[in-house]
Formats: C-alpha cells, structure tokens, sequence
C-alpha cells in the first residue's frame, strides 16, 4: 500500500509495509520501517514501534503495544491489551536447525500472550507457552513454561516473584487472600499459581 492515504481508518509511516490483504483495526498506527504481512490480522487502536515484523498468520487483539525492534511470528496470538516491550523476542520453533529447517506452518508451535499481560524489554518467550490474563514478565527474564494469571516472573529461567493486578499494582496477600487494587478491583488468591479477579 502506498504511503498516508487519509482514505483508511487506521496510519502507517511512510517508510512502513503492509502487505495486501493484511486486515488492520481502525485507529492502528505502524511506525518506521516496520512490515505487516498479508496474512496477518490486527485489531483496533494498536501500536506498533519502529522495526516491527508481523507475520503472517498472526493474530493480534485490539489495544495491543508492541515497542521498538520486535518481531511477532506465526503461532503467536497476541489477545486485546498485550504489551511486548522494546527487543523482546518470540520463538516459534521448538528445534531449530539450519540444515533440516523447520520453516512450515506445521512446524510452528502456538505462543498466546493473554489479555492485558505485559512482557519486559529483552525478556525471551520460549515458543509453545501460555502467558494468562495480566502476567507479567521483568526485562530481560527467559520464559520457558506457562505464566499463570496476574502472576510477576524473573529471571533466567523465568520464575514467580509475586502478583500483580491488571492496572499494574503490586498484589500483597500476607495480609489476606483478598486484596483490592488503586483501580478498585479486588483479586483472591486461591493458590500460589491461582490468583482471579472477582466480579
């Protein structure tokens, strides 16, 4: 597509690519130098940074930010209100190898970023796991198994830290299994891997 058109619903700069038939959400803008292939799909009102790879067959919610120099393959399902912060990386081949490539859509592993989780700048997400609803993962740590819900994880492995509510405040329960967040939600926990925000 060629450069600012006023005549679409959503802004790409000029030094962008989206290919046809790729399918972008009203109010979505893509910076410089960053490439939306044909087959992906985009929901409303996301942001992508400068040096942004979407591929195809990606599958990305509404309100998603995903920062500078990230590259999103296929197999990863990025639900509305993700964060990927600055170079964090997504694999999606489990054994890769340049002399037997594994290069097909049935070589690929399914990676799901759930709604409102948020993954630090430099942290790695190891194909084939799950980060439930508000996870959060510290710059720089390596995630290689599931994240449970609202649930903070470090380090190299990637292990939990504590809990965080999706409005982003530090959940404390040595005083309780319930506490209320800033936002005035409030969150129980039912285990050390089981934290749910209530109704």
């Amino acid at each position: 597509m060629p450069g600012n058109t006023q005549s679409r619903p959503w802004w790409k700069h000029d030094s962008a690519y989206v290919d046809d038939g790729a399918q972008i959400g009203d109010g979505t803008k893509i910076w410089h130098f960053s490439h939306v292939m044909g087959g992906a799909t985009l929901g409303e009102g996301c942001s992508l940074g400068q040096n942004v790879y979407v591929a195809n067959g990606v599958t990305i919610g509404k309100g998603v930010k995903i920062q500078n120099n990230v590259s999103v393959y296929e197999g990863v399902i990025l639900e509305d209100y993700a964060f990927c912060g600055p170079s964090m990386v997504f694999t999606n081949v489990r054994t890769p190898r340049s002399e037997f490539p594994r290069n097909t859509s049935a070589d690929y592993t399914v990676t799901r970023v759930g709604r409102g989780a948020s993954i630090g700048a430099n942290a790695t997400v190891v194909t084939g796991v799950t980060l439930h609803e508000g996870a959060f993962v510290a710059a720089g740590a390596v995630v290689t198994r599931d994240v449970p819900a609202f649930t903070i994880v470090a380090g190299v492995p990637a292990r939990p830290i504590g809990f965080m509510s999706a409005s982003g405040d530090r959940l404390d329960f040595s005083g309780g299994d319930t506490v209320t967040d800033s936002a005035g939600h409030t969150y129980q926990k039912f285990s050390d891997t089981d934290v749910r925000r209530l109704p």
